[in-house]
C-alpha cells in the first residue's frame, strides 16, 4: 500500500468512527465481538442500540425462525461498520462452541433466559439478559450464582435505570428531598395488552424449529399467538403482565428510592372480565410489595379506562411535601403548597440517531434509554463493575414478582427471607419456587453452575 492509499484508507476509517456520535474512551477495548440469540422485534431493537454507540463487530446470530434470522443478518450487515454478514445458528449452543464472543444478547421469550444465561458465563462471556431474568425462582438463584461463580458482567434490560428524564426525577426530586417522607407508591399498566380472541391450532411453520422454541416450557399447541410476539398471552412462557410490565415499574422504584427486597408480597386477581379469550394470563392483577414502611402497590387492568390517561403505565410517589408521576414519556412533580410545579418530557434524540426515525417497530421513547443501559455495560465490562442493572437487581425485581403471581395463585400473603431464598415457613409455597423442565432439559442448579 502506498502512502497516498495510507492516507485515504485511515481518513475512511477515521469518518467512519466520526458517524458514531457518542465514542467514548471510557469503554476501554471497544472493539467487542457481540452475538445476538433472539432475532426478533426487541432483539434488533437492543443491538442495533448498541452499533449506534460502540463500534462493536456483530459475529454472529441465533434463532430457531430461519426467516427471521436470515433477515436479522441483512440488516446487520447494513448497520455496523464492517459490513460483514454475521454467521447465524439455530442452537446456542453452537454459538457459544466458538468461542469467539465478549458479549451475547440474550432476547429469547422468558422461558429461554435462563439456560443461555448461563452457558454463556461458563464460556467467559458478559451477558446483556431481557427481562424478567427467569420464569422461576430457582432459574434466577442459578443465573445470580453463574455471573459471580464466573466473574462475568450481566446487564438485566430493565432501562429505566438509564432513562435520563427518570435519572433527573431521582437526583432533582427524591434524592433532593422534594417529596418529604414516602409511604405509598402507586404503579401500574392499564393498557389493553392482553391478547382478544382464540385462535386455532395449527402446525408450526416449516421455518420455525417448534421443538428448540419450546424448550423446557410445556409443550402446547401452536397457534399464531404463539411467534411472534404474541407469546406473552401464555403462563407456560412468560410470568403474565406482572412479569413483564410491574418488573419494569417496581424496579424503576426499587432503583429510584435505594430499596432492597419487600419483606412481604400480596396479590390478587385473575381472568374476571375476558373469560373468552385463549390467553391464560390475568387481565386484571393487584399486588402489594410490603418494605416495611412503604408499601408500593401494582394494578393492571386489561380493560376500562386508566386512572390517568397521560400515565396509564407509570409510577406515582405520595410524599407529604409533594407528589411525583413518572413514566418512560414524562414526569411531572406536584408540590405542596402551590409551589411551581415541574414538568419533563422524554428526549428522543432524533437528531443524533436519524435512523431511529425509520426504523421499523421502534419504541422511539425507549431508545435513548437502552442507548445509555448500552453505555453503562460497556463501562461495567471495561473495568469490570456491576452496572447500574446488575443481575443481582434483575434478581430481587424478578422474583418479587414472581412472588406476587404465586401469592394470588395460593391466595395468601409470602414473606421472603433473601438470605435463605425461600419462602418463611411456608413449604407448599417454597414448592412452586421451581417449575418443572421438559425433557430433555434440565433445570439449572445454583451449586452446579
Amino acid at each position: 500500500m502506498n502512502r497516498r492509499k495510507f492516507l485515504q484508507t485511515g481518513a475512511t476509517a477515521a469518518l467512519a468512527l466520526s458517524a458514531l456520535p457518542h465514542y467514548a474512551a471510557d469503554f476501554g477495548d471497544m472493539k467487542k465481538r457481540v452475538g445476538l440469540i433472539g432475532c426478533g422485534w426487541y432483539g434488533k431493537c437492543d443491538l442495533f442500540r448498541l452499533i449506534q454507540v460502540a463500534p462493536v463487530e456483530v459475529v454472529s446470530l441465533c434463532d430457531v425462525d430461519k426467516r427471521m434470522l436470515a433477515e436479522a443478518a441483512d440488516m446487520v450487515a447494513t448497520r455496523q461498520l464492517s459490513k460483514k454478514k454475521p454467521r447465524t445458528h439455530g442452537d446456542y449452543r453452537d454459538m457459544l462452541k466458538e468461542k469467539d464472543l465478549d458479549l451475547v444478547l440474550i432476547e429469547t421469550p422468558d422461558h429461554w433466559h435462563a439456560l443461555p444465561m448461563i452457558e454463556a458465563c461458563q464460556a467467559g462471556v458478559d451477558v446483556w439478559v431481557q427481562k424478567p431474568i427467569s420464569v422461576d425462582i430457582l432459574e434466577g438463584q442459578a443465573m445470580l450464582a453463574a455471573a459471580r461463580k464466573h466473574q462475568r458482567v450481566v446487564q438485566v434490560n430493565t432501562q429505566r435505570r438509564s432513562t435520563p428524564h427518570l435519572i433527573e426525577a431521582r437526583d432533582t426530586i427524591i434524592k433532593e428531598g422534594k417529596l418529604g417522607r414516602i409511604a405509598h407508591v402507586e404503579i401500574c399498566c392499564y393498557w389493553h395488552m392482553r391478547a382478544k380472541g382464540n385462535p386455532p391450532d395449527k402446525n408450526p411453520p416449516d421455518y420455525l424449529d417448534y421443538e428448540m422454541w419450546t424448550g423446557p416450557a410445556p409443550m402446547r399447541p401452536y397457534c399464531e399467538w404463539t411467534h411472534p410476539r404474541s407469546w406473552r398471552a401464555f403462563m407456560e412462557y412468560g410470568n403474565g403482565i406482572v412479569g413483564d410490565m410491574c418488573i419494569h415499574m417496581l424496579d424503576m422504584v426499587r432503583w429510584m428510592m435505594d430499596l432492597g427486597w419487600p419483606k412481604k408480597v400480596s396479590s390478587s386477581g385473575g381472568i374476571l372480565v375476558d373469560k373468552a379469550s385463549k390467553a391464560n394470563i390475568t387481565d386484571t392483577q393487584t399486588a402489594t410489595f410490603d418494605f416495611g414502611e412503604l408499601q408500593v402497590v401494582w394494578n393492571h387492568r386489561t380493560w376500562g379506562e386508566a386512572v390517568d390517561d397521560k400515565y396509564p403505565w407509570s409510577a406515582t410517589f405520595y410524599g407529604d411535601k409533594g407528589t411525583l408521576k413518572a413514566s418512560v414519556f414524562s414526569y411531572d412533580f406536584i408540590p405542596e403548597g402551590g409551589a411551581q410545579p415541574v414538568h419533563r418530557d422524554v428526549t428522543y434524540e432524533l437528531e443524533q440517531y436519524p435512523e431511529d426515525k425509520t426504523e421499523k417497530d421502534l419504541e422511539k421513547h425507549c431508545a435513548p434509554a437502552i442507548r445509555g443501559h448500552m453505555k453503562d455495560f460497556l463501562k461495567a465490562i471495561a473495568s469490570r463493575g456491576r452496572p447500574v442493572a446488575d443481575i443481582e437487581q434483575g434478581y430481587i425485581s424478578t422474583t418479587s414478582c414472581i412472588l406476587a403471581n404465586l401469592s394470588m395463585q395460593l391466595g395468601r400473603s409470602l414473606n421472603w427471607d433473601p438470605a435463605k431464598g425461600k419462602v418463611i415457613g411456608d413449604e407448599e409455597a417454597n414448592r412452586l419456587l421451581r417449575r418443572s423442565y421438559r425433557t430433555p432439559w434440565v433445570h439449572p442448579e445454583p451449586a452446579n453452575v
